[in-house]
């Protein structure tokens, strides 16, 4: 009796812990939301901003965003799928293995503000490139890649051992039996990191301030690719949605930057919110595919 008391307990304190976070989070995106209300304007989502008078866009920092969202997953995704590959498939249990893991967790507790300051010094000084799109997309991979070596790591140490153990018994071998076996069934988990770490290239400010830099030019996409101008050179600076929020709220260069700001925060966290529904439906349907489940 007592056993079944404390079981219902303990159920009905998670229940509330786990409706509290949910509450949190309602409550944050409305307020956001409310604040920010009119983010959907066309002129506003696509204008160019403006610093001599009201009503600006956020047009160019909304495609910088997205721009070096996918630079940072084109670099950090395959480097930390292939280190948790190496840690769960390849790397033997001792010292190594161990020392490895002590210097991705400490890699992780950096600060992002001591990574912006590296890629300061090492992508925008000791390179000469100056502040550039592919400099911030650096720095933020480097604040990926712990998450996501680990993330990648668990996935595959979760996948059954029988199911690797028959693949590798029918004559398969081990890196057919990652790719056909290991990958597929830990996927689910691997959107997950990836989805994470997109979260926080979308949030990540102060790495960028440093990096990817406060400014960004006119973009014309007639001209070279080389240009400073063209949108697609990854060596031109680059000013991000989150950076753009962080020097309205601090520099105030428009009289209406409090509302853009808080409109750009609305863009910002309905964006991230239409970035996860999207890659869960889209991871759904490659598990579906890779395991030829019907349902």
């Amino acid at each position: 009796m007592i056993a079944r008391k404390m079981d219902k307990v303990w159920t009905a304190v998670f229940y509330i812990i786990a409706t509290f976070v949910v509450v949190v989070l309602l409550f944050l995106l409305g307020e956001i939301i409310k604040k920010g209300w009119g983010f959907w304007d066309i002129n506003f989502l696509f204008g160019k901003p403006s610093n001599m008078q009201a009503g600006g866009g956020i047009g160019p920092q909304l495609f910088n965003s997205f721009y070096i969202l996918v630079l940072t997953l084109i670099i950090s995704v395959p480097i930390g799928i292939g280190a948790g590959i190496f840690m769960a498939e390849y790397a033997k249990p001792g010292r190594f293995l161990g020392f490895l893991r002590l210097c991705i967790e400490t890699l992780a507790s950096l600060p992002s503000i001591v990574v912006g300051l590296f890629g300061l010094l090492v992508f925008v000084t000791m390179t000469g490139w100056g502040y550039t799109l592919i400099g911030g997309a650096l720095a933020i991979s480097i604040l990926n890649l712990p998450s996501l070596t680990r993330i990648s790591e668990t996935a595959l140490l979760n996948v059954p051992k029988t199911s690797k153990e028959g693949s590798l018994g029918l004559g398969a071998t081990k890196w057919q039996t990652i790719i056909r076996i290991s990958i597929p069934a830990a996927f689910p988990q691997l959107i997950t990191g990836i989805i994470l770490a997109a979260g926080r290239i979308f949030g990540e400010a102060a790495a960028l301030i440093y990096t990817a830099g406060l400014t960004s030019p006119v973009l014309n996409s007639a001209a070279p690719i080389n240009s400073p101008v063209n949108p697609f050179n990854i060596f031109r600076p680059a000013e991000t949605l989150t950076v753009h929020i962080w020097k309205l709220n601090s520099e105030g260069i428009v009289p209406d930057a409090q509302l853009i700001a808080a409109k750009s925060a609305a863009v910002l966290i309905v964006m991230v919110l239409l970035f996860n529904l999207f890659a869960r439906v889209f991871a759904k349907f490659l598990n579906r595919r890779f395991t030829g489940a019907n349902k």
